[in-house]
C-alpha cells in the first residue's frame, strides 16, 4: 500500500468512528449537563469546596468562579513546581533547573489549556509533579473550557433567565462522568499498544545490541497521554510528545490519538442540539467543522507528499521531521487535527514541513481552532462566528439578524465582534513587539520569512491556547516565559468572559418567533455562509503576517 492510499484509510476510518460516536456521546454528555441529579462522590466534593449544587449563578458570577478556580490553579501549581525538589518522586538532577519565570510560564500554560512547554518533560519534571500538577490540569483545564460552551449554548436555549447554570456544578460533572471514565479506557488501550505505565525514575540502565549502556526513561506515561489527547492539551510527557514510542508506540496507537483529541469536540454539537431542542442546528455546526477540517486536511496532505522542491521531488513526499513509524500522510492528519483542536501535541515536527504545510499548521490556528476546535472552546466559538454570520446576513436583507429565536442587538454583536478580534490583537502584539527586541530576534535559529514565522508561530500557538511550536525558537528565557504566559493568560479568559457575556445577554432575551425574513440556519447555504465567513474573516486578519512569513519563503 503506497502511503498516499494508506494515509486515506487513515482518514476514512477516522470519519467513519467519529461519525459512529457522535450521536451517542453527544446525547450522554446533553444528559450529564441537563440532569437535576448528583451522585455521591458529587455530592462530597460540593460539600468539600461549599458549593451549593442547586443554586444557579448569573454570567458575572459563573465568570468570577472560572477566574477564582483558575487563579487558585495557577498559584498551586507553580509552587508545586518550585518545591518538587523536596517531595517524594522527584528528579535528583534535573538537566532544566525550574526557575520561577519557567514555572509561571508552565502553570499557566498547563492551567489555560495550552501545554506550552520550554523544557524537556521527562528531563525537568518529577513523576509526582506530572501526575498530580500536570495530569490534573489536563482533566479540569478541559471540563472548565465545556462549561462555559454549556453555559453559552444554555444562553440560547432559555427565556427570560438570568442565570446560566452552576460552574462548580459542571466542572466536576465533565471532569467525573465524561473526562474521568473515557480517560481510563484510553489508558488501558495504550498500555496494550506498548505506551508505558509505571513508577520508575531515571536510573534504568539496559545494555543495547551494540554493547554500550542506556538510560532508559520510565514513568505514569499512558494516563497522562490518555488525558492529553483527550481534552485537547497536548502536553507530552517526553520531549518528543507523540513521537516518541513510549508515548505512542504503533500506527493503530497512532490512529488512536488523533480518534481521541477529535472525539468530544466533534460530539459537542449533537449536545448542543439537544440542549436547543433542534437537533438539525446541532448537525449544521457540526457540518461547518467538518467542511473546515476537510478542506484544512486535504490542502495539508497535498503540500506533504506533492509539494515541489528537491528533496521532496526526489523521495515523492517531505520527509524531514517525520517519524518513520508513521509516514507523511498519517502525520500530515495528526498535524492538521492537532493545530484544528487546541491540542497541540505533535508526531512529528511542524518546523521541518514545506512552507505551505507549516502555514497550514498556524492557519489552522488562527481560524480560532473551530474545526472542531478544543474541547468546549471549539463550539462556542463556532457559535460566536455563527452569530456574526447570521448578523452579515441581516444587513444584507435589511433585518434585525436572529439565531435560535435570538435577536442579535448591538450589545450582541459587540461582544461578537470583541470575542473575534481579541486573540489576532494578542498575536500581532505579541510578535511585533519580538520582532522589535534584538535580544529576542537573536533567539531565533532562522533568520527571513522563516524565523519571522517561528515567532508568530509562537504567539499564535500561545494566544490561541494550543501548545505546539516551530522548534527553532529558543523560548526558555525570562522575556519569552513572562510573554507568552501574559499571552496564554489573556488568550484563554478573555474570550470566556466576553463568551459569557454574551450568554448573559441572550438568556434575559424571549423568543423571537420564525417569519418569513428567518434567514434558515439549518441549511446547507448556512453552513456554507459560515465556512466563508470564518476564512475570510481570517484571511483578512493574518493575510499580511503570512504574505511576509511562510508564503513569503515558499515562493522563496
Amino acid at each position: 500500500m503506497t502511503t498516499t492510499s494508506a494515509g486515506i484509510v487513515f482518514l476514512v476510518l477516522l470519519i467513519a468512528a467519529l461519525a459512529a460516536v457522535h450521536v451517542p456521546l453527544g446525547d450522554y454528555m446533553y444528559r450529564v449537563y441537563s440532569s437535576e441529579k448528583n451522585n455521591r462522590v458529587e455530592r462530597v466534593i460540593y460539600r468539600l469546596i461549599g458549593a451549593d449544587p442547586k443554586s444557579e449563578q448569573t454570567w458575572g458570577a459563573y465568570a468570577r468562579s472560572v477566574l477564582a478556580f483558575s487563579a487558585i490553579s495557577i498559584l498551586v501549581l507553580f509552587v508545586f513546581q518550585l518545591v518538587q525538589g523536596k517531595l517524594p518522586l522527584h528528579l535528583n538532577d534535573p538537566a532544566t533547573p525550574m526557575t520561577p519565570s519557567l514555572a509561571w510560564n508552565t502553570a499557566v500554560s498547563f492551567v489555560t489549556n495550552t501545554n506550552w512547554q520550554a523544557y524537556s518533560g521527562e528531563s525537568t519534571q518529577g513523576h509526582l509533579v506530572q501526575m498530580a500538577g500536570l495530569a490534573v490540569q489536563n482533566f479540569v483545564s478541559a471540563a472548565v473550557g465545556m462549561a462555559v460552551a454549556v453555559a453559552l449554548v444554555r444562553g440560547f436555549a432559555r427565556r427570560h433567565a438570568t442565570e446560566l447554570g452552576n460552574f462548580w456544578v459542571d466542572l466536576v460533572r465533565g471532569t467525573l462522568r465524561i473526562l474521568l471514565p473515557i480517560s481510563i479506557l484510553a489508558a488501558i488501550v495504550l498500555i496494550a499498544g506498548g505506551a508505558i505505565q509505571n513508577f520508575h525514575l531515571h536510573d534504568q540502565v539496559v545494555n543495547t545490541l551494540a554493547g554500550s549502556p542506556q538510560t532508559i526513561t520510565g514513568g505514569p506515561v499512558a494516563s497522562q497521554e490518555a488525558i492529553k489527547m483527550l481534552g485537547t492539551n497536548g502536553g507530552g510527557f517526553f520531549n518528543a510528545n507523540s513521537a516518541h514510542p513510549f508515548e505512542n508506540p504503533t500506527t493503530w496507537t497512532n490512529w488512536i490519538q488523533v480518534f481521541l483529541l477529535l472525539v468530544i469536540s466533534f460530539s459537542l454539537p449533537r449536545t448542543f442540539g439537544r440542549m436547543v431542542d433542534s437537533k438539525r442546528q446541532g448537525y449544521a455546526i457540526a457540518a461547518v467543522m467538518g467542511v473546515l477540517a476537510t478542506i484544512s486536511v486535504g490542502f495539508m496532505m497535498w503540500t506533504q507528499l506533492q509539494h515541489h522542491g528537491t528533496v521532496p521531488t526526489a523521495i515523492g513526499s517531505a520527509m524531514e521531521g517525520v517519524e518513520q513509524r508513521f509516514g507523511v500522510a498519517d502525520s500530515a492528519v495528526f498535524a492538521d487535527a492537532t493545530t484544528l483542536t487546541s491540542t497541540g501535541a505533535i508526531d512529528s515536527a511542524h518546523d521541518s514541513y514545506t512552507s505551505l504545510g507549516g502555514m497550514m499548521t498556524m492557519f489552522n490556528m488562527q481560524l480560532g481552532e473551530v474545526a472542531p476546535g478544543g474541547t468546549g472552546s471549539g463550539l462556542y466559538g463556532m457559535l460566536i462566528l455563527a452569530a456574526i454570520t447570521v448578523f452579515i446576513a441581516g444587513l444584507m436583507v435589511g433585518r434585525t439578524p436572529e439565531y435560535l429565536g435570538k435577536k442579535i442587538n448591538p450589545r450582541e454583536i459587540k461582544l461578537a465582534s470583541a470575542y473575534f478580534l481579541t486573540t489576532p490583537l494578542i498575536v500581532l502584539l505579541g510578535t511585533a513587539v519580538a520582532m522589535a527586541m534584538p535580544g529576542q530576534r537573536a533567539g531565533m535559529l532562522n533568520t527571513g520569512p522563516h524565523g519571522l514565522s517561528e515567532v508568530l508561530y509562537a504567539f499564535t500557538s500561545a494566544a490561541n491556547n494550543n501548545g505546539s511550536a516551530f522548534a527553532g525558537i529558543s523560548v526558555n528565557t525570562v522575556w519569552y516565559n513572562t510573554a507568552l504566559g501574559l499571552t496564554m493568560a489573556f488568550g484563554r479568559f478573555l474570550p470566556m468572559i466576553l463568551v459569557l457575556a454574551l450568554a448573559g445577554s441572550l438568556a434575559r432575551q424571549g423568543h423571537t418567533p420564525e417569519s418569513i425574513g428567518t434567514l434558515p440556519t439549518h441549511r446547507p447555504q448556512f453552513v456554507g455562509m459560515v465556512a466563508g465567513v470564518t476564512v475570510i474573516l481570517v484571511a483578512l486578519t493574518f493575510l499580511p503576517m503570512l504574505a511576509l512569513g511562510p508564503l513569503a519563503e515558499g515562493i522563496h
